[in-house]
């Protein structure tokens, strides 16, 4: 529901106020709209999509909205700006918000309201990429971290608590990823140059509430603490995943 009303978005940070004054921590799973049946046919909320954004970038635009089952239903152009209404599946705009402002630089300008119910319409695309899931528990390193910014986007920094089953960063590919934040150098009695220089970590990436609530999926859940935001799998244990795995195949 929190997809469908932004309003959701709203009661939930009152609520995660109230909590933080109290200590509180709970964990949220991916948002889902209510279908409605009518007469045997499934139907879902769809939702009229208003975009402004400057010409040249409309191309980013049009290819994401229209990966997420959006029809164009009116385009005027004023100036170096151009708008765009589009008639969009309400669990179309799960996510969309931040790809489109990522798309644009942050320069596009989104609202959007309730239309109407219509019958249920093939699949919206899932997130392209994998996540790493840290295997163990305990405070990453950066000697660890240095190595996975190789091939993925950091979700943590040096220093900061990771537990096995948490997501730590965006994995470049669209399979998942058991990895070790936590994996120490090792120490030994020969030096080789350059083996001592200094380690450069980029800056981990930091979602506010409304950015984890669109980035989670199915088999994922949103923990919220009075202080943080983690994202994490269901089942926590790398064994029981690959096993619940085999199990759906």
């Amino acid at each position: 529901t929190f997809a469908v009303a932004g309003r959701g978005v709203l009661h939930l940070s009152v609520l995660i106020e109230t909590m933080r004054r109290e200590g509180y921590e709970f964990s949220v799973a991916k948002p889902r709209v209510i279908n409605r049946s009518n007469n045997g046919t499934i139907e879902e909320p769809c939702e009229t999509l208003n975009i402004e954004v400057p010409s040249d970038r409309l191309g980013a635009v049009m290819e994401l909205v229209g990966q997420r089952r959006g029809a164009m239903l009116e385009m005027t152009t004023r100036g170096e700006f151009t708008h765009v209404s589009f008639s969009i599946p309400a669990r179309g705009l799960i996510g969309l918000r931040t790809r489109l402002l990522n798309a644009t630089h942050g320069t596009v300008v989104v609202h959007h309201r309730f239309d109407r119910y219509r019958p249920m319409e093939g699949d919206v695309p899932r997130r392209a990429n994998g996540v790493m899931v840290s295997t163990s528990t305990g405070r990453a390193v950066a000697f660890a971290l240095n190595g996975l910014q190789q091939r993925a986007e950091m979700f943590v920094g040096p220093g900061d608590s990771v537990y096995e089953g948490m997501i730590v960063g965006e994995n470049s590919r669209e399979n998942d990823m058991a990895v070790n934040p936590m994996k120490e150098k090792k120490l030994s009695n020969m030096r080789a140059a350059g083996t001592d220089d200094n380690i450069i970590l980029k800056p981990p990436r930091r979602m506010s509430l409304e950015a984890a609530l669109e980035y989670v999926e199915d088999d994922e859940l949103l923990e919220i603490t009075p202080t943080n935001f983690r994202l994490r799998k269901r089942l926590l244990r790398e064994a029981i995943r690959r096993r619940e795995e085999r199990r759906g195949n």
